[in-house]
């Protein structure tokens, strides 16, 4: 059903087309679009595989639950955390969620200054992606502590004593840091929302629904006052977020490059840090965008084309993270450190050697595969390589924070780390506080940006006019 121009999101293109079948794909004229990313929401039933995948993500919800609370109720000692690896899975659950947040706003923002149309079709579901994943992360530096009720020390409250938080430790700015990257990420995608939520708004037939909708639309009308403050604040919001894709993790990196532990002590941390960030992040990207386009029937609106140009840039920054890696074997060697030098080799012959093996494998070798183009344009395929990313940029958070921590300078302090079901517990609870909101959002929002899929049609009609004309 095709709404009113004086409440359509998009009714400058309506006015100035009116006859002519602008196609983003072969029969798709701007109702089809629109009638087709409104109907996952208002008219399409609730599918077993979604209820089965929901009930799935919710147990492993419950069983975050069930960890953090008895954390809560002992302390940390119920992990698998000791002396000398006073960091364990919370620490690097902490760095492996932030970077998979950095896509989506790579995606959102960066993308949409360079004016990358194809970003259109995924950038919805990566925003939300980056909110969930940033909220997962953000739990960690709360309970790693083992005194969730006083994490308001980390801001400069007022405190009548005059003790105020050691703003020298990196750890403070990764609450600045994170806390800001998620506030500009969630401001970024309501605003993106609104001209959407204006369309279900009209779509919708249900009164409560239609109500909902138009409370969160905020009164959008479509009009040329509406979109003009529109794009203002949305370029504003991108060209303040594009910055944070850089700062976030180079903060975070900071918690390791400052301290002088052999393996940490790198500047090549912040770069090499950002490069795996966005290397994660567009696996998850692939990893719900295929399954996306699959069971939801949008392959016409995710198309090939979409996951080959997400498949290209993970692999261009997997050689960066790939570079990095050669470079720490090369500071090992030409720098002469004792400390570098053993710390290489503890990682690759050590007692958790296994770790570094298959975080090269995973890591390196498997995405290789990516150079080919029968891989990226294969569904199946790039869903496995990109599962295969993210277990091993979870071992290399693993590698740089346990395999490190085990050998320090002293061999009478050496130990070793064995990770308690209280670990996986959280983790896993973690998976499904994400993959749990994800499906919730899918739901019950659009997942796919309304307003800029049918801006693309006039400029997909000229280029099949081009197409046939050759």
């Amino acid at each position: 059903m095709e709404t009113s121009p004086e409440s359509n999101a998009t009714p400058v293109l309506e006015r100035l087309l009116p006859d002519q079948p602008a196609v983003l794909g072969p029969g798709h004229t701007m109702g089809t679009v629109t009638d087709k990313i409104t109907a996952i929401v208002l008219r399409r039933p609730m599918t077993l595989g979604w209820l089965g995948g929901f009930v799935i993500a919710f147990t492993m919800l419950n069983m975050l639950v069930l960890a953090v609370g008895y954390l809560f109720f002992k302390g940390v000692g119920i992990w698998g955390i000791n002396i000398p690896v006073g960091w364990g899975f919370a620490i690097i659950n902490f760095v492996w969620w932030v970077g998979i947040g950095h896509a989506g706003t790579l995606i959102s923002a960066i993308l949409l200054l360079l004016k990358q149309n194809w970003r259109n079709s995924i950038n919805r579901f990566a925003e939300a992606m980056t909110l969930f994943a940033v909220a997962c992360a953000g739990m960690f530096p709360l309970i790693h502590t083992g005194r969730p009720w006083l994490a308001y020390w980390l801001f400069p409250y007022p405190s009548s004593m005059g003790v105020w938080p050691q703003f020298r430790s990196p750890l403070v700015w990764d609450v600045f840091a994170v806390s800001t990257y998620a506030t500009i990420s969630a401001l970024f995608w309501f605003i993106g929302l609104i001209p959407d939520l204006a369309t279900f708004r009209d779509q919708a037939k249900n009164p409560w629904t239609k109500r909902i909708y138009g409370l969160l639309s905020m009164g959008w009308r479509g009009s040329a006052r509406h979109w003009k403050r529109y794009e203002s604040a949305y370029l504003l919001l991108a060209g303040l977020a594009t910055p944070l894709v850089l700062s976030v993790h180079t903060v975070v990196s900071f918690d390791f490059a400052i301290a002088i532990v052999p393996g940490w002590h790198t500047t090549i941390f912040p770069p090499y840090f950002v490069a795996g960030a966005i290397y994660s992040g567009f696996a998850m990207v692939l990893v719900l965008a295929i399954p996306i386009r699959k069971f939801y029937g949008v392959e016409d609106m995710i198309t090939l084309r979409h996951l080959d140009n997400s498949a290209k840039v993970m692999l261009a920054t997997g050689l960066i993270v790939a570079y990095g890696y050669s470079m720490e074997a090369f500071f090992a060697y030409y720098s002469g450190n004792f400390w570098e030098r053993f710390m290489f080799l503890n990682r690759a012959t050590g007692p958790m050697s296994w770790a570094y093996v298959l975080l090269i494998l995973f890591n390196i070798l498997i995405p290789q595969l990516l150079w080919f183009r029968k891989v990226r344009m294969s569904p199946p395929m790039l869903f496995m390589v990109s599962v295969v990313v993210l277990v091993g940029m979870w071992l290399e958070r693993f590698v740089i924070v346990v395999v490190s921590l085990t050998r320090d300078f002293l061999p009478s302090s050496w130990g070793t780390y064995t990770a308690t079901r209280w670990d996986y517990m959280t983790f896993l609870g973690t998976l499904g506080l994400f993959f749990t909101a994800m499906l919730l959002f899918v739901r019950v929002m659009p997942s796919i940006t309304i307003f800029e899929m049918r801006t693309m049609l006039p400029e997909s009609k000229v280029q099949e006019e081009v197409a046939a004309h050759d």
